[in-house]
């Protein structure tokens, strides 16, 4: 049998430049907002007409990150990172084929100079690949009586806290990103840290955006004490 070859429709552009901190799965951050501009011969309007009349859509995409990388079973975070299952029971990104599938919601659709479409609640590295869009139908696309294995229901949530001077900073970067303060707790809340960290005392840091997220986990929760990145309007 012949291999398959696939091209990218387009690269999307979300505000997680490391892996560390991206939600583990789509929608958990509505404010993480992502952007696809379709690429040649891919731009043409008439490839998403219809498409405005539904409210979220499925994308296909590529793990490029972890291409080669493949392991029978893994580790979950929602297991504790300690106990393994198969490759084919998870979404580990680490698969025979580095393939994705991610449900996000279709905000917008410009097509005034070729096609770009902006999606809410993305859980992607900037700079994906996306292979195809399919559109969301929810009564064949929802199960309600469907089991969920080990990822029963979502995850507990962390109280986001922030320092004085983490407040100062984000109001200056918000005058770029009106929704970034927004963004930052919905990503904490659902606790990035590796399953297996524990040490209250240890500082954690991430990109989002062209910033750089300090924070520490306590037993009072995700406590961002800095947000560090170019000077905002001017200011230092």
């Amino acid at each position: 049998m012949s291999e398959a070859k696939f091209s990218p429709i387009g690269y999307l552009a979300t505000p997680f430049r490391d892996r560390f901190g991206i939600p583990r799965q789509p929608r958990l951050a509505p404010h993480a907002h992502g952007q696809l501009r379709l690429v040649r011969p891919h731009d043409r309007p008439e490839a998403v007409r219809g498409l405005d009349a539904f409210s979220h859509v499925w994308l296909h995409f590529i793990f490029h990150r972890s291409a080669g990388r493949w392991n029978p079973t893994v580790r979950p975070p929602r297991l504790g990172g300690n106990q393994r299952v198969g490759v084919f029971a998870s979404r580990s990104p680490f698969r025979p084929n580095p393939l994705g599938l991610s449900l996000v919601e279709l905000l917008t659709i410009d097509t005034r100079d070729g096609v770009l479409l902006t999606f809410g609640g993305v859980d992607l590295l900037d700079g994906t690949p996306i292979l195809d869009i399919k559109p969301y139908v929810p009564f064949v696309d929802c199960e309600p009586a469907a089991r969920g294995g080990f990822v029963a229901g979502p995850p507990p949530l962390l109280a986001v806290h922030f320092t004085a001077r983490a407040r100062a900073q984000l109001a200056r970067h918000e005058r770029r990103w009106p929704d970034l303060t927004l963004l930052l707790r919905e990503v904490l809340a659902q606790d990035p840290r590796p399953a297996y960290a524990d040490d209250p005392l240890r500082r954690y840091g991430f990109r989002l955006y062209d910033l750089e997220i300090q924070w520490r986990c306590t037993a009072a929760g995700a406590i961002v004490e800095q947000v560090l990145g170019p000077p905002a309007d001017g200011q230092p």
